[in-house]
């Protein structure tokens, strides 16, 4: 396999697949990781991905360091003048059940590094300042050119897929003739990074973002601790009604020490400028995510401004995804087809988050947009943890509507609920029980779905975990089975990505062929691309 890119989607994609046991190579333009914070809000659905590959913790503990969690998200005129509104009035409330990870912030700069030093741990080849100068394409793989940047020279390598996790402009998806919808650009951003004592005017506030809305200008803050240093973001200067969307061009240093000043709401505290790096604020999705055997993912295959942070998120989310079906057709324990199901299953995703960030950017921050291109504001946590697929590769789905992940209930092509449970004396997510392969989980009474599987799963030559609840882990009170909508005698089969592909409520007869017909269809074998 190659991986053309390595930030940090393209390195959770070399992670994911070397963790399968998957000889890959990562390609990265840059000669390291991130050297610019670039602040990130990592969902919970991330940080189950995190805690899937061994570095939640880490991860956590980091973000701690770098900032005050569980903050608030609010709008203010300057951030020592007056508050406006608050969007969110702690960044965990009210979700801590659903998951057994929390929401964090940490910056790319951080959370790379611990990417790269997990996919090395697996067997990644990594390569930075490293270019894909050439990529040809035949009936049984992908021919690639990767030149060295500062020697220039080139190796000539052979992979069975490819996966272009090259960035917003990236050049794999434009060779490819691959176009994109949406919104398009609205605004040429300028992010400012500076140094300053905003202590006072913080006032003991935690704030997690704080978006800043005056007659000046538009945009929002980060600030790490010891509250001495961060970045503002700037989409819009002057109007409000009719604003400058180029923010960008022509900035100086100074202007940017004013417009800091001017966002901070004091001209007192000292300001030094660090950096400044202009971005395209943009809502669109690439209308394929396939071309042969090459897929996109992250920002080549979606762009979003960050508002909401659903952005790097919704690509570490794409690769998850995709990493277990190639694994699975490379050790051909699945069929080809299965891979059609990427692009099913997460440009649904990726088109309906891109709206919420979208409309986000509207509501907090450009008004003047206008709502009659913009889709209601969903909730965060059904866009976090809340969609679902109904691609082919799931059993008897429909098209599920996002909503609260609650009340998803084990249904096929949704996320599989996390219930806390206790197995061999350890306290466990149900979540940990993924991963590896497909699991089964099933009802105290379902030996018959139990001993189907294995038999089914041995015949199919498909890797498979079983595990009944009040046997192989203790559920008293029926919580597992009653959140997995299973009862006492049904079961459910969950995919190496933690969504649910098959579900029985009850006991059936002709257990073992039901089974096989699910695993069939799990893995592309079934009606999988027709």
């Amino acid at each position: 396999m190659l991986v053309v890119g390595g930030s940090l989607v393209g390195m959770t994609m070399g992670l994911l697949l070397a963790q399968r046991g998957v000889r890959v190579i990562v390609a990265e333009h840059h000669r390291g990781t991130a050297i610019h914070p670039r602040a990130a809000q990592i969902t919970q659905r991330t940080m189950e991905i995190l805690r899937s590959v061994g570095i939640e913790q880490v991860v956590r503990t980091r973000s701690t360091e770098q900032f005050v969690q569980d903050g608030a998200i609010m709008a203010v005129e300057t951030l020592a003048g007056r508050e406006l509104a608050h969007f969110v009035a702690n960044l965990n409330e009210g979700i801590r059940d659903v998951s057994p990870t929390e929401r964090v912030f940490i910056s790319q700069s951080l959370l790379e590094p611990l990417l790269r030093s997990r996919a090395e741990e697996f067997g990644a080849d990594l390569r930075f300042g490293t270019d894909v100068s050439t990529l040809t394409q035949d009936a049984s793989g992908v021919t690639a050119t990767l030149r060295q940047r500062d020697s220039g020279a080139e190796d000539s390598i052979r992979a069975a897929w490819v996966v272009a996790c090259d960035g917003a402009h990236s050049r794999i998806r434009r060779q490819l003739g691959i176009n994109v919808s949406g919104h398009g650009v609205f605004s040429q951003s300028i992010t400012i990074y500076f140094r300053a004592d905003v202590t006072p005017l913080l006032r003991g506030r935690n704030l997690s973002v704080i978006y800043v809305n005056n007659s000046t200008l538009r945009g929002f803050f980060r600030i790490e601790k010891p509250f001495d240093r961060g970045f503002l973001a700037i989409n819009a200067l002057g109007d409000p009604a009719n604003p400058i969307t180029d923010v960008a061009t022509g900035l100086t240093e100074a202007r940017a020490r004013e417009l800091v000043q001017i966002a901070l709401g004091s001209t007192e505290v000292p300001v030094t400028i660090e950096n400044m790096m202009p971005w395209s604020a943009a809502a669109d999705v690439a209308d394929t995510f396939r071309a042969d055997r090459v897929f996109i993912a992250g920002d080549a295959a979606h762009v979003m401004p960050p508002n909401g942070g659903f952005g790097g998120n919704t690509g570490v989310q794409d690769a998850h995804n995709l990493a277990w079906k190639l694994a699975m057709v490379l050790r051909g324990q699945a069929d080809p087809r299965l891979l059609d199901s990427y692009e099913a299953e997460r440009r649904p995703v990726a088109q309906f988050t891109t709206e919420q960030a979208y409309a986000r950017y509207v509501t907090r921050t450009a008004p003047y947009l206008g709502t009659d291109n913009m889709q209601p504001v969903a909730g965060d946590l059904d866009v976090e943890l809340g969609y679902g697929y109904g691609s082919p590769a799931i059993c008897d789905a429909g098209a599920p509507t996002p909503g609260n992940p609650r009340n998803s209930k084990g249904r096929p092509g949704t996320r599989a609920p996390h219930v806390w449970i206790t197995r061999n004396g350890e306290r466990l997510s149900t979540l940990d029980l993924f991963g590896s392969g497909f699991t089964l989980v099933a009802g105290a009474d379902a030996d018959e779905w139990c001993d189907a599987s294995r038999v089914a799963a041995s015949r199919l030559k498909v890797p498979l975990a079983v595990y009944r609840a009040g046997h192989d882990f203790e559920d008293p009170s029926q919580a597992v089975s009653d959140a997995f909508g299973i009862g006492y005698t049904g079961a459910v089969l969950v995919r190496p990505d933690g969504f649910v592909g098959w579900r029985a409520e009850s006991a059936q007869t002709a257990a073992e062929t039901a089974i096989e017909r699910a695993l069939n269809i799990l893995t592309g074998r079934g009606r999988v691309g027709g």
